[in-house]
């Protein structure tokens, strides 16, 4: 199998304090590229940035919100100035929090949903996207959800903003081509920090044996692979593409009893 090399290149990976954007951190400082880890806390940034340079890798800390379209103006800025420019964006970070009811959700609480989960995602591709475009090219990640393709009522303005992201893969695909290749990831039930509550519950183990394929949750290092190949050299002629990461979940059988 090739070795994924990314030597020389400047990765963008928003939400990559924790979770699966920590991993994704990780998988592209192991492969050689230097890393711009943005989150909401700084000092959580810092300590991951730490990590990556004392494995010896190279790697920045910025603090950001995903929410803000002021921050990623400055994200955009900050990378910049550290780094000349970025051939890497990874669009991670997100936010699914829910309401009781759609008719219980708040203005404030859907704007936020998608200002974090999509229009960060718009502004933060039209900035590197035509950095990249303009200079030797690149690559953007989008990492969706495989729930924008098999919604659930109690998270729908989530779902309805991580579709849409989708929409924004091929737009975006187009309007960069052929120097810039975006594809989305779409993972499925991952075990992290924020999903332990469900995730490794006896409901969510007795949901995955019945009606996954793979019969169990994602642990956060598999989804590096993903991003690693669409980033690289072996996903060259791919752009435009969405590409599931839930062991099976898109195509599992759903059952009544669960």
């Amino acid at each position: 199998m090739t070795n994924i090399d990314l030597s020389g290149k400047v990765a963008v990976v928003t939400g990559g304090s924790r979770g699966l954007g920590l991993e994704i951190a990780r998988g592209l400082a192991r492969a050689g590229a230097s890393v711009a880890i943005a989150s909401r806390r700084l000092e959580s940034c810092q300590v991951v940035a730490e990590e990556l340079i004392a494995a010896g890798g190279q790697a920045s800390a910025h603090a950001f919100d995903a929410g803000r379209w002021e921050d990623c103006d400055r994200l955009f800025a900050e990378v910049t100035a550290r780094w000349g420019s970025a051939q890497i964006l990874v669009n991670n970070a997100g936010k699914s929090p829910v309401a009781p009811s759609s008719l219980e959700t708040s203005q404030d609480l859907f704007d936020k949903i998608i200002a974090t989960n999509l229009r960060s995602v718009f502004r933060l591709s039209a900035l590197f996207g035509t950095q990249m475009r303009d200079a030797l090219g690149g690559a953007i990640v989008n990492i969706s959800s495989s729930g924008s393709l098999r919604p659930d009522p109690s998270f729908a303005p989530y779902a309805a903003a991580k579709m849409g992201l989708n929409v924004l893969t091929q737009t975006f695909a187009q309007e960069y081509g052929p120097k810039v290749r975006v594809n989305t990831v779409m993972p499925g039930p991952f075990h992290t920090g924020a999903t332990a509550a469900w995730s490794h519950s006896e409901a969510f183990e007795r949901h995955a044996r019945r009606n996954l394929p793979l019969q169990r949750g994602g642990n956060p290092p598999e989804i590096a692979g993903a991003v690693l190949f669409l980033v690289s050299e072996l996903s060259s002629f791919t752009t435009g593409a969405c590409l599931t990461v839930d062991g099976g979940h898109s195509i599992g059988r759903v059952s009544a009893s669960d």
